[in-house]
């Protein structure tokens, strides 16, 4: 594949217009600057953005989490290295499309996300505060709610820059997992029940699981044949990533489809021990050379196929999801 313009070269700083008060500014002097310039089809970016760990990283200056929620995200996206983001807080309650095009109004025109469908349809059980699952929810998979609730809303508001709607299944009850063709054929149904293009807009769907038994040539089948992506989500509930590399290979045979990842866990690692022992997020404290390799391989296959990628990286990865994709970009261009 020929070298694209400014592969290998360095980011340019982010441009800036004057500041108002209570402004947040991206990082004057941030080490994500030294990440190579990758093709535009391969689109790295981190879960959520609103993290004062990353002031000097992201951010310029000391910030509250709620001042990052609400304006951070512009700054975010001025960093060059980072064109995507996980859109995390649609999973807990659906939002509006006022609300989604708040956010597409932040971003420029070529960002991309990658936004979770809601809970209320991609989890079996009602679950209390602690997360334990109480009762069975009606609207689980519910393919009219889905649309109403999330996949018009989303693509009103983002437009273009709406990129893979990802319904992560959570944990799922064990009579469910042990009748898997029935679940399978359910979510087959589901998918072929939303829309498939809106206006201008083609919706890229993607599942992500929760549950390692689920992960069989059986769901792959169905995926293909539904025209929908398998999401890599890297967690302690699921397999390593070679083994999802190798199911997505059964999903694609010879011919990589799109790439949606959400690394989410440093391998090995239980979610909540990894949050304990990373915060502020402010620095790498476990590098995944394994994981990373992995992913650029994945990464530079799918992109000399001419798919394109849409890679989200999570502060229980590494340490720092920032630091992380600084990585994982470089890695990237070596194997280009």
């Amino acid at each position: 594949m020929s070298r694209q313009p400014g592969l290998f070269e360095t980011s340019s700083p982010p441009k800036r217009r004057a500041p108002t008060a209570g402004d947040v500014e991206p990082a004057r002097d941030t080490p994500l600057l030294q990440a190579p310039v990758l093709p535009t089809e391969i689109r790295l970016g981190t879960s959520s953005w609103f993290f004062p760990g990353w002031r000097g990283l992201v951010y310029e200056g000391v910030h509250p989490q709620t001042a990052l929620s609400k304006k951070g995200l512009a700054a975010y996206a001025q960093i060059p290295l980072l064109r995507t983001v996980s859109l995390d807080r649609t999973f807990y309650a659906p939002i509006s499309t006022v609300q989604y095009g708040r956010y597409a109004s932040q971003v420029p025109d070529d960002f991309s996300f990658v936004v979770k469908a809601p809970a209320l349809v991609c989890d079996a059980s009602i679950r209390d505060e602690t997360g334990r699952g109480k009762v069975a929810n009606p609207h689980f998979l519910d393919a009219a709610i889905a649309a109403r609730e999330f996949v018009v809303p989303c693509l009103e508001g983002l437009g273009a820059k709406a990129g893979p709607l990802v319904f992560q299944v959570s944990p799922l009850p064990r009579g469910l997992v042990e009748e898997a063709a029935p679940l399978i054929d359910r979510l087959a149904a589901f998918f072929a029940a939303l829309p498939q293009e809106l206006g201008k807009h083609r919706p890229l769907y993607a599942l992500e699981l929760r549950n390692s038994e689920l992960l069989t040539p059986r769901l792959m089948r169905m995926l293909s044949g539904a025209g929908v992506r398998y999401c890599v989500g890297l967690h302690d509930r699921m397999p390593e990533v070679e083994r999802q590399e190798a199911a997505l290979k059964a999903l694609d045979g010879d011919e990589p489809g799109d790439l949606v990842v959400r690394w989410n866990l440093h391998r090995g690692f239980l979610y909540q021990a990894a949050k304990q022992r990373y915060e502020p997020f402010d620095k790498l404290v476990d590098e995944d050379l394994e994981t990373r390799r992995t992913l650029a391989r994945m990464v530079v296959s799918t992109y000399k196929a001419r798919r394109k990628v849409w890679v989200t990286a999570n502060n229980k990865a590494e340490g720092s999801a920032p630091l992380s994709l600084l990585k994982l970009a470089k890695e990237i261009a070596e194997q280009l």
